[in-house]
């Protein structure tokens, strides 16, 4: 049965859309849809395997931040504060001068640990994210 296409229109920055091409070049694809519609099945299976977590974890939630958007630091504080029954610690440091680096360090509830990265995922002014998790089980003592 052939799948019917559907058309969108999506707005880049210039230098993501140049980076994006030289990767598709690199990869091999064809166009630039079918690189979109391979990103967007790795956004869906990587969104799928997140609300597989669950159970006690130890996890870390690594992100690079633009930190000169406004408000960003102060909310992921606020979020840190308000989340003190999952975080164990935090390590941030500037790797640029508009650009943060920040590993969280977690353990507790894999549900609760999504929704956190979840939140922190959807800030504006994120540029990565990347979450690891280890069942309890898995963790010598």
């Amino acid at each position: 049965m052939e799948k019917k296409l559907m058309r969108i229109g999506v707005s880049l920055p210039g230098d993501l859309l140049d980076k994006f091409d030289k990767t598709l070049l690199k990869r091999g694809y064809s166009s630039r849809s079918e690189g979109i519609r391979d990103a967007i099945r790795t956004y869906n299976q990587h969104y799928e395997w997140m609300q597989q977590i669950k159970g006690k974890r130890a996890a870390t939630i690594s992100i690079v931040y633009d930190c000169s958007k406004k408000g960003i630091s102060s909310t992921l504080a606020s979020i840190q504060h308000e989340n003190m029954d999952l975080i164990n610690s935090s390590v941030h440091f500037h790797i640029e001068p508009n650009s943060c680096f920040e590993v969280i360090i977690l353990q507790g509830e894999g549900e609760k640990i999504t929704e956190l990265t979840e939140k922190i995922l959807s800030l504006k002014g994120v540029k990565h994210s990347r979450l690891t998790t280890i069942p309890e089980e898995k963790i010598e003592k």
